[in-house]
Protein backbone atom coordinates (compact mmCIF):
# COMPACT_ATOMS: atom_id res chain seq x y z
CA UNK A 1 0.00 0.00 0.00
CA UNK A 2 0.85 3.40 -1.03
CA UNK A 3 1.11 6.62 1.42
CA UNK A 4 1.85 9.97 0.59
CA UNK A 5 2.55 11.49 -2.62
CA UNK A 6 1.57 10.06 -6.20
CA UNK A 7 3.79 10.39 -9.12
CA UNK A 8 1.90 11.92 -11.65
CA UNK A 9 2.04 10.91 -15.51
CA UNK A 10 0.99 12.86 -18.20
CA UNK A 11 -0.34 10.01 -20.87
CA UNK A 12 -1.57 8.15 -17.99
CA UNK A 13 -3.87 11.38 -16.95
CA UNK A 14 -5.07 12.40 -20.83
CA UNK A 15 -5.61 8.57 -21.11
CA UNK A 16 -8.07 8.77 -18.21
CA UNK A 17 -9.64 11.89 -19.27
CA UNK A 18 -10.81 10.73 -22.91
CA UNK A 19 -10.70 7.28 -23.44
CA UNK A 20 -11.97 6.36 -20.10
CA UNK A 21 -14.75 8.89 -19.85
CA UNK A 22 -16.24 7.57 -23.44
CA UNK A 23 -16.04 3.98 -21.99
CA UNK A 24 -17.63 4.70 -18.48
CA UNK A 25 -20.58 6.53 -20.51
CA UNK A 26 -21.13 3.17 -23.00
CA UNK A 27 -21.13 0.97 -19.31
CA UNK A 28 -23.32 3.70 -18.18
CA UNK A 29 -25.95 3.33 -20.59
CA UNK A 30 -25.63 -0.41 -20.88
CA UNK A 31 -25.04 -1.94 -17.28
CA UNK A 32 -27.50 -1.07 -14.54
CA UNK A 33 -26.37 -0.39 -11.62
CA UNK A 34 -22.44 0.61 -13.04
CA UNK A 35 -20.49 3.31 -11.07
CA UNK A 36 -23.19 3.80 -8.76
CA UNK A 37 -22.45 3.84 -4.87
CA UNK A 38 -22.00 0.44 -3.00
CA UNK A 39 -21.06 -1.87 -5.96
CA UNK A 40 -17.66 -2.41 -4.70
CA UNK A 41 -19.64 -5.12 -2.29
CA UNK A 42 -18.69 -7.15 -5.74
CA UNK A 43 -15.05 -6.79 -4.97
CA UNK A 44 -14.81 -6.69 -1.53
CA UNK A 45 -10.87 -6.50 -1.11
CA UNK A 46 -10.65 -3.93 -4.42
CA UNK A 47 -13.30 -1.70 -2.33
CA UNK A 48 -11.03 -1.90 0.45
CA UNK A 49 -8.13 -1.10 -1.00
CA UNK A 50 -9.10 1.61 -2.94
CA UNK A 51 -10.88 3.25 0.24
CA UNK A 52 -7.45 2.79 2.17
CA UNK A 53 -5.48 3.95 -1.00
CA UNK A 54 -8.10 7.25 -1.21
CA UNK A 55 -7.52 8.42 1.92
CA UNK A 56 -3.80 8.13 2.57
CA UNK A 57 -2.27 9.56 -0.61
CA UNK A 58 -2.92 12.56 -2.89
CA UNK A 59 -1.59 14.30 -6.03
CA UNK A 60 -0.43 17.31 -7.63
CA UNK A 61 -4.13 17.94 -8.49
CA UNK A 62 -5.15 17.62 -4.99
CA UNK A 63 -2.61 20.24 -3.80
CA UNK A 64 -4.10 22.30 -6.39
CA UNK A 65 -7.25 21.98 -5.46
CA UNK A 66 -6.14 22.89 -1.61
CA UNK A 67 -4.36 26.08 -2.82
CA UNK A 68 -6.85 27.61 -4.67
CA UNK A 69 -10.26 27.05 -3.08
Amino acid sequence: MKFGVRKTSIKKSISARTKGRTTRAVKKALIPGYGKKGMGALHPERAVYNRVYRKTTFGLGDVLKGLFK
